[in-house]
């Protein structure tokens, strides 16, 4: 099989993924093989691509939004049929059975593995997932329209949540890339007013199509206060702005796996119980209800496609800001 394989992090301008040929995998006890179609782009992978999260293994094939067929299941499995449509995601299992697996926390589980980290993901022709962790996906979205819901979808959903956003509150959102042009249709679903603060004119268009109150830059002043903010940049400095900008009582949700870091600010800015707070991860859960979610509205998913053997190309527009929406990797 063709895959995407990533042997040494470094910056994506040196193509640090090269295709190689490798050998189907085999599903073993409690796997199934999939057939991708589709694999979206995301900033995990930048990240990971580029060292700033090293890898968990190497070499890796990176990716964790992927629209796939189940090729094959592994012993004793009856289940997912082969030939159904399913979606694999970044969380590839969780162990079940330590404190957090058992409150229900499966996103915070101490032997936690993801996908296109700690094994290979799908910036390739076939890969394996656990049976119990891939999605039914619903037959509204077509397989370039479905995957960006896997990560994007999901973990802006979670992000939101725990934002506490309520109907007719005023919601930020800080960066406007994949994960964002989800959310804010999901909070105007639910009777938000929601503010787009980003940098990139062609953001800001999307924004306002997609039914933004109000977009503006970093600098520019907003027609008031903000009750709860969703913070899409992988930039501590943003954080802390989305924290000037909400009111007392306020929640501010840092929706990145990896941050630059976070500068020193006055204690004023969180005083008068202001939360900052991270997402980490989603629940099996999150997925479903938000699935369920982006049908029933249903979402509008904007996505640039690239052929698999572009993986390096789709990245540098990634990291560039040249992605409108989300980028996907269709896969022949």
């Amino acid at each position: 099989m063709n895959a995407m394989v990533l042997s040494a992090p470094r910056p994506v301008e040196s193509t640090p993924l090269q295709r190689q040929e490798m050998a189907i995998p085999e599903p073993q006890a409690g796997e199934i093989l999939l057939r991708v179609r589709c694999c979206g782009v995301c900033h995990t992978d930048l990240h990971i691509v580029e060292g700033e999260m090293p890898p968990a293994r190497l070499p890796l094939v990176p990716g964790h939004q992927v629209v796939a067929v189940v090729e094959r299941l592994g012993p004793g499995l009856t289940h997912p049929a082969p030939g159904s449509r399913v979606g694999a995601a970044w969380l590839y299992a969780s162990c079940g059975a330590c404190a957090a697996c058992r409150r229900g926390d499966e996103n915070l589980c101490e032997r936690i593995t993801f996908t296109g980290y700690h094994v290979n993901g799908g910036y390739a022709e076939y890969m394996l997932a656990r049976a119990g962790y891939v999605y039914p996906l619903p037959g509204s979205f077509d397989d370039a329209h479905a995957a960006p819901l896997l990560c994007a979808g999901i973990i802006g959903y979670r992000a939101l949540r725990l934002s506490g956003a309520r109907r007719g509150d005023r919601l930020g959102l800080f960066g406007f890339g994949a994960s964002a042009h989800l959310a804010l249709q999901v909070a105007r679903h639910w009777g938000c007013e929601v503010y787009v603060v980003t940098r990139s004119q062609a953001h800001r268009r999307l924004a306002e199509q997609l039914g933004a109150a109000w977009v503006g830059g970093p600098d520019a002043p907003a027609p008031g206060e903000l009750d709860a903010a969703v913070v899409f940049a992988p930039a501590g400095a943003v954080a802390i702005e989305a924290l000037r900008r909400v009111r007392r009582g306020g929640v501010v949700v840092i929706n990145a796996v990896h941050l630059d870091q976070i500068p020193a600010f006055d204690y004023g800015l969180l005083y008068w119980e202001r939360v900052l707070r991270s997402v980490s991860n989603s629940t099996r859960q999150d997925g479903l209800e938000f699935l369920q979610l982006a049908a029933s509205i249903p979402l509008t998913v904007q996505v640039q496609p690239y052929p698999l053997t572009e993986a390096n190309a789709a990245l540098a527009s990634l990291k560039h800001g040249g992605i409108t929406g989300a980028a996907v990797l269709v896969v022949p």
